[in-house]
């Protein structure tokens, strides 16, 4: 893992974490390496909790977890009472871990609100209205 900049952790269920950390390598190649991928797999809370604390290192780190429930988001946040230097952001998504790994030399200060924004402005759907209307149903007529 690189050394410059806030370290970052995807921690998620089941291949969840490897296949965004691919895309993000595939896409961004530039400071991909600063993400590593963790699955829960086969582990149960004291070994997730053991695996944020082994990649977290001793600088700046942000957890990404899929879910802020469930044993990803228990793990990391328990994580936080001894591991001073982490932050925990749930409901990772590709957007923004891609503007992670351009922006990671921010201080955390700046850079979490940012990645927050990045994060939720990336949800959206088409049309864009769709949120305004009753459920469509779709007759197989």
């Amino acid at each position: 893992m690189s050394n410059d900049g806030t370290r970052g952790i995807v921690l998620a269920h089941g291949d969840m974490a490897q296949g965004l950390v691919d895309a993000v390598r595939h896409i961004a190649g530039k400071g991909a390496d600063a993400l590593v991928p963790v699955s829960n797999r086969g582990l149960g809370p004291d070994a997730i909790a053991q695996e944020i604390r082994q990649h977290s290192g001793t600088g700046p780190t942000i957890v990404f977890t899929d879910l802020q429930s469930g044993s990803c988001g228990f793990a990391a946040r328990r994580c936080l009472q001894d591991v001073p230097h982490l932050v925990v952001i749930s409901g990772v998504n590709l957007p923004m871990l891609l503007e992670f790994v351009m922006r990671r030399e921010l201080p955390l200060e700046q850079l979490v609100p940012f990645l927050l924004a990045k994060g939720r402005a990336a949800i959206c759907c088409s049309p864009a209205n769709f949120e305004n209307h009753e459920h469509r149903a779709v007759s197989g007529g």
